[in-house]
């Protein structure tokens, strides 16, 4: 082989591959088809307002390859500054998803905030649910979420069948 073959053969490679594992990124983070997390919904105003706000991409900040959008500018500061203290838990799966070994989507409303942490659930009736045992479910789920976390739904499904 050529050395100049084999220099191409493995720049493609790490292109290959430097493509694929920014897309095993993506999916820690519950995000739609253009990266919107939290389906738009302010992240911070969770634990400044005590209660879901619609965001604006007016004002807009990127973290673990998914887009956030803020109610405002001092939101999407604070989010800057530290995300992970605002950034949903189990990268905005349903929370009782996770403690369930599933990647869940989440309804931005059914929230709930403990120990300075943010977590969603797929809707009320989980939610309801979820809340009868907050510290047991979120004990399972920290477990669950480093097995599962790199993982594509349908790889959780062939491992948990």
């Amino acid at each position: 082989m050529k050395l100049k073959t084999l220099v191409k053969a493995t720049l493609t490679s790490t292109v290959l591959l430097a493509s694929s594992m920014s897309f095993a990124a993506n999916i820690e983070v519950n995000a739609n088809a253009n990266d919107l997390a939290i389906k738009g919904y302010d992240a911070v105003a969770y634990f400044t307002e005590s209660a879901p706000t619609k965001g604006s991409d007016k004002f807009t900040a990127a973290h673990n390859g998914a887009i956030y959008h803020f109610s405002s500018a001092q939101n999407r500061d604070l989010f800057k500054a530290d995300p992970a203290k605002y950034a949903p838990q189990y990268g905005g799966y349903c929370a009782m998803g996770v403690a369930l070994n599933k990647k869940l989507d989440t309804d931005p409303t059914a929230w709930h905030v403990r120990d300075g942490k943010l977590y969603l659930n797929l809707n009320a009736a989980v939610q309801k649910k979820w809340s009868t045992d907050i510290p047991g479910y979120i004990e399972t789920a920290q477990g669950n979420w480093k097995d599962i976390k790199g993982l594509t739904v349908g790889q959780i499904a062939k491992v948990y069948e």
